[in-house]
């Protein structure tokens, strides 16, 4: 008789279309795109954009998209993967805990997978935004949204979050371990590319909301007082990254892609670097994309298509993008030392 669980873990990744059908695409960018956290001007305006704008003339683009990675049997790349990760979890806590996904927009939804938690009469839940490093408009996003559902609860297990795992060595550890086996001696150059982010959602980092990441040294070291700069955090990645594959500082570039609009967001911007290192000479480039736990658009399309593309029309020869961490057993560890944790405060890697 399996035991009755008592600890529910809550893994939340950022979302995916039903289908890659351009009426299922419309649907996923209405919903992402008019969260506050991503796109942070006032709402009246953030709908008209969106609704009027972005999600009609860019859904046709993008279901294009999704179609060409969309796998016929086992659907979208990134709920395939993030299922697959739920499931070995379990496995590995055992009948003690419940292991629930869900996704901050679309299927399965927070609201459904808090559903089947709540009549748990759980001691404790722990959410795991699948996002490696902090940042308000994909954590934030998420702790926000589940703290909203769970405030209509009468009773309350105890509830903890983690906020990120940008150090987590079982996460830096895989990338390697899939690194080495493209050979990365046989590249010219290192990319480390990461999601953009606008650059004004970075002031709020410090409580005085004035927070200047060239001012606070983002870009070479972490401390208290940029402890959840996602930009610091990223170069923090990076950092550690670098040290485990012996790679000089010549040798790598760090740079931010899929950004939206004519605003300023994080440079250097993935496509600039890519003419750059182009000018330069070289040849083939080997591509980390270590913002994302699960191979998805951004990964498998955005750096495996379309900016293969771009560098061979520079002149380029070879784009090879390093596998994220998907099922990878070290991986699966990770999150169970993030699951069963009593907390993840941790040294603050320079």
């Amino acid at each position: 008789m399996s035991k009755k669980p008592s600890k529910g873990i809550l893994l939340i990744n950022l979302g995916t279309p039903d289908s890659p059908s351009v009426a299922d695409v419309r649907r996923y960018l209405v919903e992402f795109l008019t969260d506050g956290r991503v796109i942070d001007i006032p709402a009246w305006r953030r709908n008209l954009l969106v609704r009027g704008i972005i999600a009609p003339f860019r859904a046709p683009k993008s279901a294009k998209l999704y179609q060409a990675i969309w796998d016929e049997k086992t659907g979208s790349p990134l709920l395939y993967y993030s299922e697959l990760q739920q499931r070995l979890l379990q496995e590995r806590l055992g009948d003690e805990y419940h292991v629930e996904l869900a996704m901050r927009y679309q299927t399965p939804s927070i609201a459904s997978a808090l559903a089947k938690l709540k009549p748990m009469n759980l001691e404790r839940i722990r959410v795991i935004p699948l996002f490696p490093q902090y940042a308000s408009a994909s954590t934030g996003s998420v702790i926000d949204k589940v703290m909203k559902l769970m405030r209509k609860w009468h009773t309350f297990p105890e509830v903890s979050f983690v906020n990120d795992f940008y150090d987590n060595e079982a996460m830096i550890e895989v990338f390697v371990e899939n690194a080495l086996k493209q050979n990365p001696e046989t590249y010219d150059h290192v990319l480390f590319s990461y999601h953009g982010l606008p650059v004004r959602q970075l002031t709020d980092v410090e409580v005085s909301g004035t927070h200047d990441c060239e001012k606070a040294g983002c870009r070479e070291h972490i401390a208290v007082h940029n402890r959840y700069c996602y930009l610091a955090q990223c170069y923090a990645t990076t950092r550690l990254l670098a040290q485990r594959l012996q790679l000089s500082p010549e040798g790598y570039t760090v740079c931010f892609q899929s950004r939206l609009g004519k605003t300023p967001w994080i440079q250097p911007y993935t496509s600039d670097v890519l003419e750059d290192v182009a000018a330069k000479g070289k040849k083939r480039l080997l591509v980390f994309c270590p913002a994302f736990v699960s191979d998805c658009l951004e990964t498998i399309y955005e750096v495996g298509t379309e900016y293969a593309t771009e560098f061979k029309n520079l002149g380029g020869e070879h784009v090879q993008l390093v596998e994220s961490l998907n099922a990878h057993p070290l991986w699966i560890d990770g999150l169970q030392q993030l699951a069963t944790e009593s907390s993840v405060s941790r040294g603050i890697h320079s």
